[in-house]
């Protein structure tokens, strides 16, 4: 079934709330392009936001001191960078990512498990009100939704699904972390791990993350590395592909449309062609299909 064909039942809305459903011309682009993303999203604060770069950074709910450090230090170096924090508003890590990038004069988007009218956890009501100042608080469920088990694993998708990459602090194993990090994989973003120490009670999740070939995290500029300059995730995320920016670069997405032809290339062809980073090469996917220049089809995309 076409994601845009699903529809949930209108319902009243929260006071300062708004919607945004599959069909919009402003919903998240990279979100558009997972798999199973949700039909509507309710938003307090800006929408604009969820379209703007954005990094995850997740961990531990009983984070240590030391993770809660690199938390917001890392949150704050990243919005200095330009890019915008996603999390979940959990306690722990989540919190101390919202709050280094709040505290650094950045944007923040926490991603929620419960009727956007919810803030959960309770204590996290102040964290809420600042969040929807400085940046948004989004939600796919309807209001009223209690915070249910089986919601917040949903939920990690979304949290992936906006951002360019994943930063995982601190994580068990298993742990809701790890639920996270595994659906970014899926979804062809950048995880990227902290090194902690075999007898850190934290580390374990993260030491497994790079086993199995995340991203080794020394300092932000590791991140940075990765992903690429800022400027150039923010040209190809929202200038116009036929923009003076774009038209004979041959980093833009105007570019990436020559490597795109009338028969399907898949996402890793494209990855491989371009030798840009996967969610570099989505962001303009993205774009370009919002354009109307290209499409999805059974396979990867094909030009229109």
């Amino acid at each position: 079934m076409n994601v845009a064909d699903l529809r949930q039942e209108p319902v009243p809305l929260p006071p300062g709330v708004q919607t945004l459903s599959f069909d919009d011309q402003d919903y998240p682009p990279l979100l558009r392009l997972i798999h199973d993303p949700p039909p509507l999203l309710y938003v307090r604060g800006d929408p604009a936001l969820l379209s703007f770069p954005q990094i995850a950074i997740v961990g531990s709910r009983k984070a240590s001191p030391a993770g809660l450090r690199a938390a917001g230090a890392i949150a704050g170096q990243l919005v200095a960078a330009g890019f915008a924090i996603c999390s979940g508003m959990a306690l722990g890590i989540d919190a101390a990512g919202h709050r280094g990038a709040l505290d650094a004069g950045g944007k923040s988007t926490a991603v929620i498990a419960t009727g956007i009218d919810r803030d959960y956890p309770r204590r996290h009501r102040g964290l809420a009100s600042e969040l929807e100042r400085g940046g948004c608080v989004v939600s796919e469920f309807a209001p009223g939704t209690p915070p249910l088990r089986y919601n917040f694993p949903r939920r990690n998708r979304v949290i992936s699904g906006l951002s360019l990459g994943v930063v995982v602090i601190e994580a068990a194993f298993p742990s809701g972390s790890l639920i996270t990090a595994g659906t970014a994989l899926e979804q062809g973003r950048e995880v990227f791990a902290l090194p902690w120490s075999m007898l850190h009670p934290g580390g374990r999740g993260c030491l497994q993350l790079l086993r199995d070939g995340a991203k080794l995290v020394r300092d932000v500029d590791d991140i940075l590395e990765e992903l690429g300059p800022l400027h150039a995730l923010q040209r190809d995320m929202f200038t116009p592909v036929h923009s003076p920016m774009t038209a004979g670069n041959g980093s833009g997405a105007g570019a990436l449309l020559d490597m795109v032809g009338f028969e399907s290339s898949s996402l890793d062809e494209l990855v491989s062609a371009s030798r840009l980073p996967v969610a570099q090469v989505m962001a303009q996917l993205s774009a370009l299909e919002l354009e109307g220049l290209v499409r999805r089809c059974p396979g990867g995309y094909i030009r229109c």
